[in-house]
């Protein structure tokens, strides 16, 4: 429906355009992303990883990323993540592939609930939350 179709809607029951328009916060998408995507401990991460065909990915920005990751842990920043992981993109990185489990960290938790979120509505179906890289790194998971 475009706008001069939606003049027709100016009945005595029509709302103004500005409240049919979608709205969001960030409490809202957190509390979605946290309801779709288990935060799991980085205990239960190393089990996973232990397991195989497990992919860690660290979603902070490159300056963060200096101080150390998980060791094995690829990095794509939450900004360019959906970029990696759609096959159908040009900058798409192979090393994701829907059959395997993905664990994702950040600085405290928020931007891998959010990452978890966009790949599962990828049809990422393994997905979850391991927390802040201080999380791993202070249980003694191995880093680099």
């Amino acid at each position: 429906m475009n706008l001069s179709e939606m003049d027709d809607l100016n009945g005595p029951h029509a709302r103004p355009i500005e409240e049919l328009k979608m709205t969001t916060s960030v409490k809202l998408m957190m509390e979605e992303a946290n309801a779709m995507v288990p935060k799991i401990t980085p205990a239960q991460a190393r089990e996973m990883i232990a397991k195989g065909n497990t992919l860690v990915v660290d979603v902070r920005d490159a300056p963060e990323v200096a101080g150390g990751k998980v060791a094995g842990a690829v990095h794509h920043s939450r900004g360019i993540l959906e970029f990696r992981a759609d096959p159908e993109s040009p900058y798409h990185d192979k090393i994701f592939a829907k059959d395997k489990t993905i664990i994702l960290y950040c600085g405290s938790g928020g931007r891998a609930a959010l990452a978890g979120k966009v790949l599962k509505d990828m049809g990422y179906g393994q997905v979850f939350n391991m927390g802040g890289f201080k999380d791993w790194a202070e249980s003694g998971g191995p880093t680099e």
